[in-house]
């Protein structure tokens, strides 16, 4: 906080200094100016602190039903929600077996909204990143764009390209935004928990899935 004030003050001494007049020498002034900055700033992080008072649960049986629902859809959210400057979603996600082959491997990437990948079900070959051979925006009245990851397109890579690593219950992959991510092959079903970071507010916030009751 020191360095801060120190930053301040100086900065109002050279606008000051250019008008002829010389405040570093009153140290009244100087006390002044350095407490009033910093009360601002910690004003200002207060606000932002308290602008958000409750926490949100995500119960297990919330999730399961939600990713175990009979539409057998791949990707689902589960809750987007507010935290003050940003939103964080939740959202399951399932890959049945893959068997692996020379093709490109088919995956998307997101603009804006990261993923966190949690493994709680299954194994395979997880890629991310590599050269982009293809690109295919994905609609933007889209469930994916809508409601569960924000602006993204399809595309793929040559296998053997990007990161290649094997994933199995227990594993967690960071998956930032702007990086592809596909599956080279899965063993046997692999079910996911997808922690989603939005700093843009791209999803809608305040969604609950259906399923979860």
């Amino acid at each position: 906080m020191a360095f801060i004030k120190n930053i301040l003050i100086e900065s109002v001494d050279k606008q000051l200094r250019s008008r002829g007049i010389h405040m570093l020498k009153n140290t009244r002034l100087v006390t002044g100016i350095g407490v009033c900055a910093c009360s601002a700033l910690i004003f200002t992080a207060s606000s932002q602190e308290s602008s958000i008072q409750h926490a949100t649960d995500v119960k297990f049986q919330e999730w399961q039903n939600v990713i175990h629902a009979p539409e057998g859809r791949v990707d689902r959210q589960v809750k987007v929600v507010d935290i003050g400057e940003s939103n964080v979603a939740v959202g399951v996600l399932f890959r049945d077996r893959i068997e692996a082959n020379d093709e490109p491997i088919g995956g998307i990437v997101h603009t804006h909204v990261s993923e966190v990948y949690y493994i709680t079900k299954g194994s395979g070959i997880l890629v991310t990143g590599g050269t982009l051979i293809e690109r295919r925006d994905a609609p933007s009245n889209s469930d994916i764009v809508e409601v569960l990851v924000g602006d993204s397109f399809f595309t793929s890579v040559a296998r053997g390209d990007g990161q290649v690593r094997e994933v199995r219950e227990g594993d967690i992959v960071v998956i930032p935004a702007g990086v592809f991510h596909g599956w080279h092959s899965v063993d046997e079903r692999v079910e996911m928990v997808s922690i989603r970071p939005d700093p843009k507010k791209v999803l809608p916030a305040g969604y609950v899935n259906p399923y979860t009751e």
